[in-house]
């Protein structure tokens, strides 16, 4: 009888030190595939975002050269002068529309919108708002016409300088080099080239 009760006692002895194995187990193994799901799923969502703050630094700075191409003359009586104010009423880029701009310059010329293929390679770019005159190769006192192929001296973009263009539209206006702010950003833009007048309005 003593027997058969140190048996039962020696048994019950191994069901819970076996049963509180199992327990431990179950809060940390490393090879739980619950666990790798879990990490694997938080990768996608840091990746996600460095991937985001990234295409948002590449899109941040639209600033240019204050320089201006060769033969491009001042406009003699801009409806905006040097240093005064306006709205922009365009969207070349994204946190433009909107932005209470300062004039940094005004110039009399034609300005185009064309059709090109990146000299980087890739799909080709259409209606680019805006090419001036004299950000054409071998322009002369004529202006081009719809329909012209050209070649591009302008860096507005990358892979833009030295490639082929096709002319799309031609305006005789003033255009303006402008400084703002980005209204998405809020990162200062310098000399951004070009906004035509018609893109322009008077602050309130």
């Amino acid at each position: 009888m003593e027997k058969r009760q140190l048996i039962i006692g020696l048994l019950a002895l191994l069901t819970t030190m076996f049963l509180g194995a199992c327990g431990g187990n179950e809060q940390s193994d490393p090879n739980d595939d619950t666990n790798t799901e879990t990490k694997s799923h938080e990768n996608m969502e840091m990746n996600e975002e460095d991937s985001n703050t990234h295409s948002s630094q590449e899109e941040m700075n639209h600033s240019g050269s204050s320089d201006v191409p060769e033969g491009l003359e001042e406009a003699e009586s801009p409806t905006y002068t040097v240093g005064s104010q306006a709205i922009i009423n365009a969207e070349h880029m994204s946190g433009m529309n909107g932005a209470e701009a300062t004039i940094s310059g005004a110039f009399d010329t034609t300005v185009y919108t064309v059709t090109y293929t990146p000299t980087t390679g890739g799909e080709p770019v259409e209606d680019h708002k805006w090419v001036i005159h004299e950000e054409i190769e071998n322009a002369g006192d004529e202006p081009f016409q719809p329909g012209d192929e050209v070649v591009l001296n302008a860096e507005h973009m990358e892979g833009m300088d030295g490639a082929t263009a096709v002319i799309d539209t031609a305006e005789q206006t003033t255009v303006y080099m402008v400084d703002y702010t980005d209204t998405e950003t809020g990162e200062k833009v310098m000399y951004h080239k070009w906004v035509t007048e018609s893109e322009l309005s008077p602050v309130e």
